[in-house]
């Protein structure tokens, strides 16, 4: 069958008119302009583009966030981590509880004494709890600053130096807590008792930001018993305070509290509150960690 001429010619007559010149229906001026247009147009969008992002640069400081008033009063979290804050192991078999036991010393390796020995990075702030420790305004000329040194031997029996288990294998469970890091925030005890329920107002003292935890659930009543907590003052000293960010503060260590349940009722799935205690940390239905959290664990024996 013969070739289609005119269809032939078509196509090939658009993409290059050699009588007209053209190329995809365009001379070349036309194209010239045209492509002009859009290096402008682009050029003009990416300037713009550009403009914003350096304009937004220089309200940034290097050191101090430029915008904090939608930060929240700081969360308070727990080691090991679990979906749902949901733990549930058999006391009795290595394999259900080792995933916990394993992120416990994975977080605290930071802690060995090995790992705080540079005495130009790490200071010591003392084992009991103490005033804010000023290292000079953010902006200041003085640079890199110096961190507490905290150690794991603090901790007592679930610092994981003698009882690799952390309690677990006992049915005795630790959990390591620590409050979240603020730049420049610093943590204020509570002025007096009445914010603070009965049963854990022992547990205020100077220079401390108290952590209470009990039952969530009424019916879970006396079947926590006793829990155990350790660390400088059982709480959050103020000496570790303020934090002054990842440039100024790389070697920052968070003070740490471990809670310990002791006497657990087995077999029970229990739900435990821990809460911490201060004049400028409050609570938030929609933020389940803010200056709290909640866990459920059950210890099975069988």
């Amino acid at each position: 069958m013969p070739a289609n001429k005119d269809g032939d010619g078509g196509w090939k007559q658009f993409f290059w008119n050699s009588e007209k010149k053209e190329l995809l229906g365009r001379t070349g001026g036309s194209w010239l302009k045209i492509l002009l247009f859009y290096v402008v147009f682009y050029g003009c969008l990416g300037g713009i583009f550009v403009g914003t992002i350096q304009a937004l640069l220089l309200t940034l400081d290097d050191y101090r966030p430029t915008y904090q008033d939608r930060v929240a009063p700081p969360g308070l979290s727990h080691t090991p981590r679990v979906v749902k804050s949901e733990f549930s192991y058999n006391k009795n078999e290595v394999e259900t509880y080792s995933k916990y036991t394993k992120g416990l010393r994975e977080f605290l390796e930071m802690y060995d004494d090995d790992n705080q020995l540079d005495q130009m990075k790490y200071e010591d702030c003392g084992e009991t709890p103490g005033e804010y420790k000023n290292r000079g305004d953010l902006d200041s000329a003085v640079g890199v600053r110096k961190a507490c040194r905290f150690k794991r031997s603090w901790l007592g029996s679930c610092s994981g130096l003698e009882d690799k288990d952390f309690g677990f294998k006992d049915g005795k469970p630790c959990l390591i807590v620590k409050l979240n890091r603020l730049v420049n925030f610093r943590p204020r005890p509570p002025r007096t008792n009445l914010t603070i329920p009965d049963d854990a107002q022992v547990k205020v003292q100077p220079n401390v930001i108290p952590i209470y935890c009990t039952n969530k659930r009424e019916e879970d009543a006396g079947k926590i018993q006793e829990i155990k907590y350790y660390g400088i003052g059982n709480g959050f000293p103020l000496q570790y305070y303020p934090y002054y960010g990842k440039q100024l503060h790389p070697q920052y260590l968070q003070p740490l509290v471990a809670v310990q349940f002791t006497n657990f009722t087995l077999n029970t799935e229990l739900r435990i509150e821990c809460k911490v205690y201060g004049e400028n940390i409050g609570y938030s239905e929609k933020d389940r960690y803010q200056g709290r959290f909640d866990v459920k664990i059950t210890v099975n024996d069988s």
